[in-house]
């Protein structure tokens, strides 16, 4: 948002404006701090945190005696908590763990067991009761785990009310900004990016894929990142009928596997695949992924691979070897690293950004509340949710309200000119998207997308060009 780059020196800079990032510049605001965002991308939660599979996780399945374990159980319940309150869509579907043959059968009260040491709630279910929960559940289900309190969430809502909340509350956000290098003299930091420096004395990393190259330029060098990519396939609204629940299968070597799910915007989710590979920018989908999770959902929802396909996409979790987030800190240095912030940041995000303030702290930082922290309540985007244009109310105070812009998805003129006048508007399509859900129907923007890029184009002229 921030062309020229400031003189000053700030409290605290947050490298990467994924939801971890956010939620970490979200959680510095609440203080009398000085805090800079700086994400390379021209938008925020614009890498792994858009393509994933959107799941609040209870943290069930977690290893006792990781870091993940108690920030993803605790992040969980606070996320609750603050998506009621900021308007962030969350269905409590809950979900059903599914085992297919004997040996995953066998696995189950072992799951079952480290749940109920997890605190997590859990019930084993039989044959009878799991066609019952999912009658269109494909043959061969031998037993299961019920998890009533899994939800889905939208995790681009997330990130951006997480950011828009530090925005609001002071924090300087500054995008296109990928840091270079990074030079530590005299108690402070001075991260190179376009243009110049941005100056801090503390520093957060939340780089998701990249954090590793941001670690090594502090002269760490502790992991490496490889992305593990995961690959998804996102079903049209007419299979909404077909799964009740989440519908996950016994975790393997290669992580939770692949999973059927609703979202909160009214879809079908097919997903993930999992490959560890090197290319940190490989996102495209292959024919070969495809093929395996169509082949994968005929065994789990028969009918699903039936439905027609609303699109397909790929994320890349930041997988660094271990079965652990990489959340250390460094005081010598008044560094913190959140690192390898796998499948479970967006659940855990909140209390990632807790223990890392606590980390500052314990190196100095000092933190006085602010008296006035603003809140922030998001328009909504879930399909199980009022939307604007089912509103009499809100389209006689506003008629844009009325003018459904994008059909397939039900997004009024009224939506798409808020979110280009909000405090964090999209700079291109896909952040508008990411704020609407315009061009995200069974159409693709085939008919929208001219009158869509219009709107954009006029609120971006409106703003200056910024």
């Amino acid at each position: 948002m921030h062309k020229d780059l400031p003189e000053e020196i700030f409290d605290v800079a947050v490298i990467g404006a994924g939801v971890v990032g956010c939620a970490v510049a979200r959680e510095l605001a609440r203080f009398e701090l000085d805090i800079a965002l700086v994400e390379a991308r021209p938008d925020v939660g614009a890498g792994t945190s858009k393509a994933n599979t959107a799941i609040l996780h209870t943290g069930f399945d977690a290893k006792p005696g990781t870091i993940e374990n108690g920030l993803v159980r605790r992040g969980c319940a606070l996320l609750r908590d603050y998506a009621a309150e900021a308007g962030i869509p969350v269905d409590p579907t809950g979900a059903l763990l599914v085992a297919w043959d004997a040996e995953q059968e066998a696995a189950l009260p072992g799951i079952r067991a480290r749940a109920l040491e997890n605190e997590v709630e859990v019930h084993p279910v039989d044959r009878a009761a799991i066609y019952r929960l999912e009658p269109h559940l494909g043959p061969g289900a031998l037993a299961g785990l019920l998890i009533p309190g899994e939800s889905t969430i939208c995790p681009f809502t997330t990130a951006l009310a997480f950011a828009t909340q530090a925005v609001l509350n002071g924090v300087t956000l500054f995008l296109d900004s990928p840091v270079t290098a990074i030079e530590r003299a005299d108690g402070i930091h001075r991260l190179s990016v376009p243009g110049g420096e941005i100056r801090c004395r503390y520093l957060v990393n939340a780089a998701g894929l990249n954090s590793d190259v941001i670690d090594g330029m502090l002269g760490q060098a502790g992991f490496t990142v490889r992305p593990r990519r995961g690959e998804l396939i996102v079903f049209d609204k007419f299979a909404a009928g077909l799964v009740r629940h989440i519908l996950l299968p016994v975790p393997g070597k290669m992580g939770k596997g692949v999973l059927v799910s609703p979202t909160v915007y009214g879809n079908v989710l097919l997903g993930p695949t999992s490959e560890e590979i090197d290319d940190k920018t490989a996102t495209g989908t292959t024919a070969a992924g495809l093929a395996s999770l169509l082949e994968k959902g005929r065994r789990i929802v028969p009918a699903l691979v039936e439905e027609e396909v609303t699109a397909a996409y790929t994320g890349l979790r930041a997988a660094t070897g271990i079965d652990d987030y990489r959340l250390h800190a460094d005081p010598a240095r008044r560094y913190v690293c959140a690192g390898g912030i796998r499948s479970t940041g967006v659940s855990a995000s909140m209390a990632i950004a807790e223990h890392a303030a606590g980390l500052l702290a314990e190196m100095g930082l000092e933190r006085r509340p602010k008296p006035d922290f603003r809140t922030v309540r998001m328009p909504n985007i879930g399909e199980h949710f009022p939307r604007p244009y089912q509103s009499p109310d809100r389209i006689a105070h506003d008629p844009a309200y009325g003018e459904i812009v994008c059909h397939c998805e039900k997004v009024t003129r009224g939506e798409i000119e808020a979110a280009l006048a909000s405090p964090l508007p999209p700079a291109d399509l896909d952040g508008l998207r990411r704020r609407t859900r315009a061009l995200m129907g069974r159409c693709q923007g085939f008919y929208c997308h001219g009158n869509v890029l219009a709107l954009l184009r006029t609120g971006r002229a409106r703003r200056g060009g910024a």
